[in-house]
């Protein structure tokens, strides 16, 4: 009895511990929140506007009441809206407030278009105003550096390194692995360049996805040489025997000495120029805003541009994976709710342009052909220009080919014009690996297709295909009809094949490249506004609501990126495997370029 009492008391104690520290947790959602909520941002006389660069920059940060909570270890969960940076930076040019702008940037979670845009809103800056740009890093990765060489000053530390070797990107393959667990990816495509299924049916790149890879690559690294060359003042073949030689593994003063920094500093060393650059007393604590609070700070009167106006352009964004239902807890584009926001600014007079702003890497077929439809109807009614942001490809791409005109970066990601579909057979895992058998009774032929535990029939896999080149045949036919081009000249660029913005440029997929406030301005000239008002859309949700709809789902994934750190991604490429059903028209993998 005794030792009974004294393992329930253990027990129920447990319990009242997890209870108070779930209590606390929950405490400090709801204190993060509302303290997000009812925030009031003050700026300081003579602040620097500061960009810590530590956070995963997205086009528009979800209010994500978890990324408020600042628990030692996770802060890189946390993002940082791209809006907000460039937003915090055109404010800053005209407010006499702010005196510089500081950048801490050694490591970039971001793409590389979204770097391009706001490397090109610092060098605006700096040619609009008289303040200047610092930045320093405790080291630079390739991105950071390319960011940093918008300042008037570049500062390394004495003991930091830069990583400067050219560009690589990997591709994980699942085949092997697969076939050890009894599963046996089936695949049916279109293009030879379509190239996301590889990785469930090859140990290595074939080389259309190789070709295609490399000159992609290589058009993005060398607009960051032009780029960097053009700054630095240094010949794009000098910089690429430095990269060739590998400055990562070198000593600062080598990093000095080649001119890719002007100085090497330590922090304090830094803060007595910040201070100076201020005018803040020696020892004295700087005032600074970040980029987040500073974007919702109102400017001082003096300082406002332009007046309210009834005119206004619609700035729908459309991020992630489309199809949201194809991975538990993960952000992307639902179709329909998507285009339902299309549709409601189409039919709103008071809506003259509408910019669709994509980062997507496409998903679900059926989904982008709905969200087209909608930005169809609305082109046929409005201006409506498509910018595209890191990535806008197979999917992305699709749903921007109905717009007016279509901006780029130069190192977006885009194209992919093809589609696939893939149907697991899991019978080997099921029957050799777990011991469960599976029969079936069926009133037709091919009543069970498609299934999960059998291989395809010639008849099904014959049916697929069929399937999968009757909406290749409709993608291209979108594509031809928006660009104006021969559905041939479409089918040669076409294939599932991957360019940077550069590359699409000259083979007439964009119109121009520039960011988001390029596509701006175009939609305004293009409808003819003087005076107008920017709206984003679909409106964020408050952090309460945010918190109810993701559930345990968002928290579990928040914690799953951190613990897994870079191999969340192949823990999400079989969990999209499982999810999967139907066709796609996808990016050929998820691209990790260092």
């Amino acid at each position: 009895m005794k030792e009974f009492l004294k393992y329930t008391l253990a027990t129920v104690t447990g319990i009242l511990l997890t209870t108070l520290v779930l209590f606390f947790i929950i405490a400090g959602v709801i204190g993060a929140m509302v303290s997000s909520v009812e925030k009031t941002v003050v700026v300081e006389n003579n602040s620097m506007l500061m960009l810590k660069l530590d956070h995963q920059i997205v086009d528009r940060a979800p209010r994500d009441p978890f990324s408020e909570l600042n628990i030692p270890g996770l802060s890189q969960a946390r993002k940082t809206g791209l809006d907000d940076i460039l937003t915090a930076i055109d404010k800053a040019r005209d407010d006499d407030r702010i005196k510089c702008i500081y950048i801490e940037a050694s490591v970039m979670n971001a793409g590389m278009a979204a770097v391009e845009e706001i490397r090109n809103a610092l060098q605006a800056f700096r040619d609009s105003s008289d303040k200047p740009v610092y930045v320093y890093g405790d080291m630079f990765d390739q991105l950071a550096y390319y960011l940093a060489t918008a300042a008037d000053k570049i500062v390394l530390n004495p003991r930091g390194v830069m990583d400067f070797r050219g560009l690589g990107g990997e591709v994980s393959f699942y085949k092997n692995a697969l076939e050890k667990l009894g599963v046996e990816v089936q695949v049916v495509r279109h293009g030879k360049f379509k190239a996301a299924v590889e990785p469930y049916m090859l140990e290595e790149m074939s080389p259309e996805n190789r070709e295609q890879r490399l000159v992609y690559l290589q058009s993005m690294w060398n607009h960051m040489l032009s780029g960097i060359s053009g700054e630095r003042e240094l010949p794009v073949e000098k910089l690429n025997a430095l990269a060739d030689q590998v400055l990562t593994f070198r000593k600062a003063e080598e990093v000095l000495a080649a001119g890719l920094v002007d100085t090497l500093k330590y922090k304090d060393q830094v803060l007595d120029d910040l201070r100076s650059i201020t005018g803040t007393a020696p020892k004295k604590g700087i005032p600074l805003v970040t980029v987040t609070d500073y974007a919702r700070a109102p400017l001082p009167k003096a300082a406002k541009k332009g007046s309210f106006s009834r005119n206004k352009i619609a700035v729908i964004y459309a991020s992630g994976e489309i199809g949201n239902a194809m991975m538990v807890g993960s952000e992307g584009i639902n179709g329909a709710k998507l285009s339902r926001e299309i549709r409601k600014v189409r039919q709103d007079s008071s809506y003259k342009a509408v910019v669709l702003r994509i980062d997507s890497p496409g998903g679900s077929a059926y989904d982008s052909e709905v969200i087209w439809r909608e930005v169809k109807l609305a082109a046929d009614e409005k201006v409506v220009v498509a910018s595209m942001g890191n990535v806008a490809a197979s999917g992305g791409y699709y749903i921007a080919c109905a717009a007016d005109k279509i901006l780029a970066h130069p190192n977006t990601i885009t194209g992919s014009i093809g589609i696939f579909g893939l149907i697991p057979n899991a019978g080997k895992l099921m029957e050799d690996k777990l011991g469960i058998t599976t029969d079936v009774v069926k009133t037709n032929e091919h009543a069970d297709m498609p299934s999960l535990v059998r291989p395809m029939t010639d008849f099904e896999r014959n049916l697929m295909q069929s399937y999968i080149e009757e909406g290749y045949a409709l993608f291209v036919t979108r594509v031809a009809d928006g660009r104006k081009m021969a559905f041939s000249a479409v089918d040669s660029i076409g294939q599932g094949r991957v360019w940077s913005g550069e590359n699409a440029l000259q083979i007439g997929l964009v119109d121009e490249l520039g960011g988001l406030d390029e596509a701006v301005r175009e939609a305004a000239e293009m409808a003819g506004l003087e005076n107008y008002r920017v709206v984003k859309l679909p409106e964020l949700a408050d952090p309460f609501t945010e918190m109810l709809k993701g559930g345990t789902d968002n928290a579990r994934t928040w914690f799953l990126r951190h613990e897994l750190g870079e191999a969340y991604t192949h823990y999400e490429q079989i969990s999209r495997l499982k999810n999967m059903n139907g066709i796609y028209a996808r990016l050929p993998y998820d691209v990790v370029i260092h």
